[in-house]
């Protein structure tokens, strides 16, 4: 069955299926090609009549993951120009009669240069099964959203994401959405942009609470930013500008976007594509304080990398003393590691050290920026205002612990995704065919509830440092977890 929807730039068909109505490839900013390619995002031209929003839309251009990673996360691609939309998920029809629901706006990871709403994983039918409409993003990646350029606008792929979050704050109630109660979530690169759009002017106001999954908020400033350009433009022999890329065939462009940064991962480094501090759309380092924030990790993120690859078991002794060393681990630090893990190798040392010194330890020394000055210790029930006193922000930390068997990739990097989107069937690259669906119930119920009331369940974060850990067959809170260890990179 369908059902239309319309908003100011027109209306739109989608399609009713179960009860959940999906509208997909949904332009909310003009395609960014010919004279707009490396410009900021410019308004869609409204549509007579109805425009089907049966399919998605054009994702952005990009190379696949390279192998092994090319297996575990697959990369649809839908050819066209018009790679600025956004799909929208919503209960009961979404035809606007039930107003006032919470809305959630992912947007996806995949370190800025990788990614599209097109997955099956993203699909957000669960949400709007459980009274969330559900809006996923498609925005500018690699050097087309995140190169530095002189005579370019910076961070146009953050522009994307805050062009979206004004479509929705402007269209949001035509499908049944509050726009008032607004939860921009993300992994990874998403969790990251999530980070700097707390803290834009340009984003103010666009969205109440943010959920952060597995990426600490990251900056650099503009020249390091414009490693990756000048690298590509020494490659292409062309001028380090804007207008001299935009006259380079795409397909070739790709090609040496991938020479340059396809092989780089979060783990080892390299040159890549950052959000830059540019004195205008981030003027500042990340550092949210102004809305609700969930924010948390798995527990082993850095096998992702490291075992599909074979690096886990090649890093020797003497590769860990290096690393050490370059990244001035002091050494005591690495003892601590290591009598906490007997029998672990070297690989497996360096990744849990790379973990906690790359995420877990910036996440948790966000939290505690955001506690007051007495920030009680009590259950999450004392940390709500009363006497009609506007609430302070709250921030709650979770850790992803269950540990997948495919491949022994363990409590890796992205595995939560499949069970927040309750989309266990869709995961299996990464979760196998036994994921546990009471984990994904659990996990999923925390991220609506949050989106609905700011509380997901657990206590909000104080000087005991109450982690919910997510487990199968059990999951609970723990206080303080290996604060030891994490308390040694501050």
């Amino acid at each position: 069955m369908h059902t239309i929807a319309s908003t100011r730039q027109g209306k739109v068909r989608g399609q009713v299926r179960d009860g959940v109505a999906a509208y997909l490839g949904i332009p909310y900013a003009a395609p960014p090609f010919g004279a707009r390619r490396f410009r900021a995002p410019a308004p869609v031209e409204p549509w007579e009549g109805v425009r089907d929003a049966l399919e998605f839309g054009p994702t952005a251009p990009q190379r696949p993951y390279r192998a092994p990673l090319d297996r575990l996360i697959p990369t649809p691609r839908v050819p066209g120009d018009g790679c600025l939309n956004l799909n929208v998920w919503a209960p009961d029809g979404g035809d606007g009669g039930d107003r006032g629901r919470p809305v959630m706006v992912w947007i996806h990871g995949g370190s800025l240069r990788n990614g599209s709403t097109a997955l099956p994983l993203y699909d957000g039918s669960a949400f709007a099964r459980d009274g969330v409409v559900l809006v996923s993003v498609n925005y500018r990646l690699g050097v087309e959203g995140f190169g530095v350029f002189p005579d370019a606008p910076d961070n146009r792929g953050l522009l994307d994401q805050i062009a979206a979050l004004r479509w929705v704050r402007d269209n949001i109630a035509a499908f049944g959405g509050d726009p008032d109660s607004v939860t921009v979530f993300g992994e990874s690169a998403g969790a990251i942009s999530i980070a700097a759009l707390t803290t834009s002017p340009h984003a103010r106001g666009l969205f109440r609470r943010a959920i952060m999954q597995s990426g600490a908020p990251h900056t650099v400033s503009r020249g390091e930013g414009a490693k990756a350009v000048r690298l590509m433009a020494k490659r292409l022999g062309a001028p380090a500008t804007a207008e001299a890329f935009a006259a380079v065939d795409r397909e070739r462009l790709l090609d040496v976007q991938d020479s340059v940064v396809g092989g780089v991962d979060p783990i080892g480094g390299g040159p890549g594509f950052h959000i830059v501090v540019d004195d205008d759309v981030v003027p500042a380092d990340p550092a949210p304080a102004d809305v609700d924030l969930l924010l948390g990790a798995n527990r082993e993120e850095y096998r992702l990398w490291f075992v599909p690859t074979g690096a886990v078991e090649r890093i020797s002794g003497l590769t860990l003393r290096l690393a050490l060393l370059k990244f001035r681990i002091p050494g005591r630090v690495a003892r601590l590691y290591r009598s906490g893990r007997p029998g672990a190798t070297p690989g497996e040392i360096l990744g849990e050290m790379a973990t906690d010194m790359l995420l877990r330890g910036p996440l948790n020394r966000l939290a505690d920026t955001r506690l007051a000055p007495s920030a009680p210790s009590a259950p999450s029930d004392l940390s709500h205002s009363s006497g009609g006193r506007p609430q302070a922000p709250r921030t709650f930390v979770y850790e992803f612990a269950w540990r997948s068997p495919v491949l022994d990739l363990g409590a890796c990097h992205a595995l939560e995704i499949g069970f927040v989107f309750d989309t266990l069937r869709s995961s299996r690259e990464l979760t196998g065919t036994g994921a546990p669906q009471p984990l994904a119930d659990a996990v999923h119920r925390a991220w609506v509830s949050f989106a609905a009331s700011g509380d997901p369940g657990w206590a909000d974060w104080s000087r005991r440092r109450p982690v919910m850990v997510f487990d199968h067959p059990d999951s609970g809170p723990a206080f303080s977890p290996r604060d030891e260890e994490l308390r040694a990179w501050l």
